[in-house]
């Protein structure tokens, strides 16, 4: 057993994680709005063999024009791609005070993986249509961050 360990946007992505399996942290990341929720993830699984991508980037400048063009953004955008892909468990959380447009588009691309599982805060601006989704496509719903322990 290797323990958790932790990949952070845009580091590599081994190809043989010495570990139970892989989990994605998808949601909410808005800068100053969404809490800092991976965090919290990270440490309610410290004691788990368990490889977790974590999208937030520690030298993210807000400043970068979100555009196929920019070097930077690509490279974030490509990461998130293939860390979801590589992903065995796919981890959405939607914070109430977001919007969260990309993980709505993330639970879109992967509701049929069968390798999802939601976490749709009360007051999530679409929380209904998050909910018809995870119905339809048998996707784990939990209803705290604190219950990924008892899912994975």
């Amino acid at each position: 057993m290797g323990g958790m360990k932790i990949i952070y946007a845009p580091n590599p992505i081994p190809e043989n994680a010495d570990t139970d399996y892989t989990l994605f942290l998808a949601g909410s990341i808005e800068m100053g709005t969404a809490e800092e929720w991976q965090t919290k993830v990270e440490l309610y699984l410290a004691d788990r063999n368990v490889l977790i991508f974590n999208p937030r980037r520690q030298d993210w400048d807000s400043s970068w024009e979100q555009r196929i063009e920019n070097d930077k953004f690509r490279e974030q955008v490509e990461w998130e791609l293939e860390a979801l892909e590589e992903a065995d468990k796919i981890l959405i959380y939607f914070d109430p005070k977001t919007k969260s447009p990309i993980s709505l588009l993330e639970l879109g691309l992967h509701a049929q993986s069968g390798k999802v599982i939601v976490c749709c805060a009360e007051g999530f601006w679409k929380k209904g249509n998050v909910d018809i989704v995870c119905k339809r496509y048998k996707i784990s719903q939990i209803k705290h961050l604190t219950e990924i322990r008892d899912i994975l």
